[in-house]
């Protein structure tokens, strides 16, 4: 079965998935120019993440998305478990959502439909970021940052960084913590092959803000932390230090 689902990937899932990902690029480049960037800046990335799943034959499980208030703008932190994190986020979360980071192959696409891409050089254009964010998380659409800012090469969680936490508590916004759980099975970070493997999104309680500043930072860190760990298989639980993340 390994060897006939490597060639249905060869043979037909990539060429189309290829195809589709330039249109997706092509249309919500188009789309955002004409006008309505937050509609051609999440929906045709829905579908195509949608799509990646369906063709590749990987199931996918979402758990509490009723814990989500329709209108209301968050900061969802999830795991970073490898390449395929991005299609289960963006095809199945079910927000309209901004990210801090460009999405792999579609670079172009995101800065057109308005996605917000951190400049660390220094402290002012930190701030920059955080303003640009806080124009853009209004009406329900949010924003998702990976805190460990790099992909896992363990299936293991390595440390949460402070910026998803340090904009949350800038802006008074809950964070909601989302564990991926399939991903690092799927396409691990040192894989060649992509592996059929079930994908499960778990959606945790959001954290609303306690206060602002250090202490109420540092809370939001540790609770997100445990939640996102709660629902990882017990083969992956305990952190395991990732060099990348020290980049």
């Amino acid at each position: 079965m390994k060897i006939l689902y490597n060639i249905y990937q060869i043979c037909f899932a990539l060429p189309v998935l290829l195809v589709l990902t330039v249109l997706t690029a092509l249309v919500t480049i188009i789309g955002s120019l004409l006008g309505g960037a937050h509609f051609w800046g999440y929906y045709p990335g829905k579908i195509w993440s949608q799509l990646i799943c369906y063709l590749l034959l990987i199931p996918v499980k979402i758990n509490g998305r009723e814990k989500l208030h329709k209108r209301t703008s968050y900061v969802f932190v999830p795991n970073h478990q490898g390449s395929f994190d991005i299609f289960l986020i963006y095809g199945f979360l079910g927000r309209n959502f901004k990210s801090l980071r460009k999405i792999p192959f579609v670079g172009k696409a995101c800065e057109s439909a308005g996605h917000i891409f951190v400049d660390r050089s220094s402290p002012k254009k930190v701030l920059a970021t955080m303003r640009q964010a806080e124009a853009s998380l209004k009406d329900g659409v949010s924003l998702v940052v990976f805190p460990e800012g790099a992909r896992t090469f363990t299936g293991h969680m390595g440390y949460f960084k402070r910026g998803a936490f340090q904009l949350a508590d800038e802006l008074q916004l809950a964070v909601v913590p989302v564990t991926i759980d399939g991903s690092f099975e799927i396409l691990p970070r040192t894989g060649e092959w992509i592996h059929r493997h079930r994908m499960i999104l778990t959606i945790h309680e959001p954290i609303a803000p306690k206060g602002q500043g250090v202490e109420n930072i540092k809370a939001t860190m540790a609770e997100a932390y445990t939640a996102v760990e709660s629902s990882l298989p017990e083969k992956f639980k305990g952190m395991v230090k990732n060099e990348d993340q020290d980049r």
